[in-house]
């Protein structure tokens, strides 16, 4: 295929994606798109995003068509020069279509890995030759590791990047060896043990962000940087409303106004997203796991864990990534961080809504 031409297909966004609906281009054809601008719409079973043009150029063709369901990685859209001809395009998009259909191949899937005392569940994406040195992606209080899939894939283009269920999380082990900020970090070191990683980038949302600073000032030789993403462990301050009603709701109605806190848009809230979490709390061992954790770490009320006065000392290199909109964690809590950055639009699950601008960001700091 030319490289004069160059294909804008369905991404995967989260292990359980197949397919998406293209629900509205924003971009008509023959515009000219840079990297980043928003250029269709696109619903999951999971969730209903942006997508952004993955390239600069003419918008030669849109091969999807507004109302179109079509499986991960299949064509919607070309860039190309105006001096390529449709006739090139027409024949790209029927090779394209041919060598998707015999490249297919499964995706990723999570592993569990045995750590000290407990089971992780991690997602490994990118190739082993790399020598970059890895990324670890750390979610927050009641999330998993899917709330990484706009940006993973892309982060590991140039290198291996995991994403792991903290204890009490996702698919990694209910039972706790300790709810505070400390010994969080001790698990998440552990893991990393077992995977025989020994120096890593760092990225943390929320409470993993408190747990990748306190890994930094553990051990900074094993790692490389550190991303904070609308972090704990900056301040006092917590909404803990939000964290009682995630933990007490046990019904669609009050767990969908409850996680609607966590997004500017509330619109990005999906049924299936709300039915996800309600499944993940009926599991065994996740409801007093999630009430050790918060009694440990939001003890009467605040984040028992402020680590902010110990950056100046910290070799590490930290930045902090924030939605303007955050009713979690308070924005001001960024200026503990000399490297920061606020993001209008967006709250606390900032990466989610402004998945581009924080995947090039974490790529700023560790590339």
């Amino acid at each position: 295929m030319t490289d004069a031409i160059k294909p804008i297909g369905m991404p995967k966004w989260g292990l359980a994606m197949t397919e998406g609906k293209v629900n509205a281009w924003m971009v008509a054809e023959g515009a000219k798109v840079s990297t980043g601008d928003e250029i269709m719409e696109i619903e999951t079973s999971k969730i209903t995003n942006v997508f952004e043009s993955p390239h600069t150029g003419l918008l030669r063709r849109r091969v999807a068509n507004e109302g179109d369901t079509l499986p991960v990685g299949a064509l919607l859209g070309v860039v190309a020069d105006a001096s390529v001809s449709d006739a090139e395009i027409d024949a790209y998009c029927a090779e394209f279509a041919a060598a998707a259909a015999a490249a297919a191949v499964p995706p990723p899937e999570p592993v569990m890995v045995q750590a000290e005392g407990w089971n992780a569940r991690v997602l490994k994406l990118g190739d082993d030759a790399s020598t970059a040195t890895p990324l670890l992606m750390i979610h927050g209080f009641g999330g998993d590791l899917q709330n990484w899939q706009f940006n993973q894939p892309e982060l590991a283009a140039n290198r291996v990047v995991y994403a792991i269920d903290l204890p009490g999380h996702g698919g990694s082990s209910k039972a706790l060896n300790g709810s505070d900020v400390p010994a969080l970090a001790a698990a998440i070191r552990a893991a990393l043990a077992a995977l025989g990683v020994d120096r890593v980038h760092l990225a943390g949302h929320s409470l993993g962000g408190a747990i990748a600073l306190q890994m930094a000032l553990d051990e900074p030789g094993r790692i490389a940087s550190v991303t904070l993403v609308c972090s704990a462990g900056l301040g006092p301050d917590i909404n803990m409303e939000y964290i009682e009603a995630f933990i007490r709701s046990d019904r669609r109605k009050e767990m969908k106004a409850a996680v609607e806190t966590l997004f500017a848009d509330p619109s990005f809230v999906s049924r299936d997203m709300v039915d996800d979490l309600l499944k993940y709390k009926r599991i065994d061992g996740v409801l007093p796991a999630l009430q050790s954790i918060a009694g440990a770490v939001f003890a009467g009320g605040q984040q028992a864990a402020i680590l902010a006065d110990k950056l100046a000392g910290l070799s590490v290199p930290v930045q902090a990534i924030w939605g303007e909109g955050d009713k979690i964690i308070p924005v001001a809590h960024a200026q503990a961080v000399a490297n920061r950055h606020v993001l209008g639009g967006a709250g606390h699950m900032v990466h989610i809504e402004q998945p581009a601008e924080v995947t090039k960001l974490i790529e700023a700091l560790i590339g």
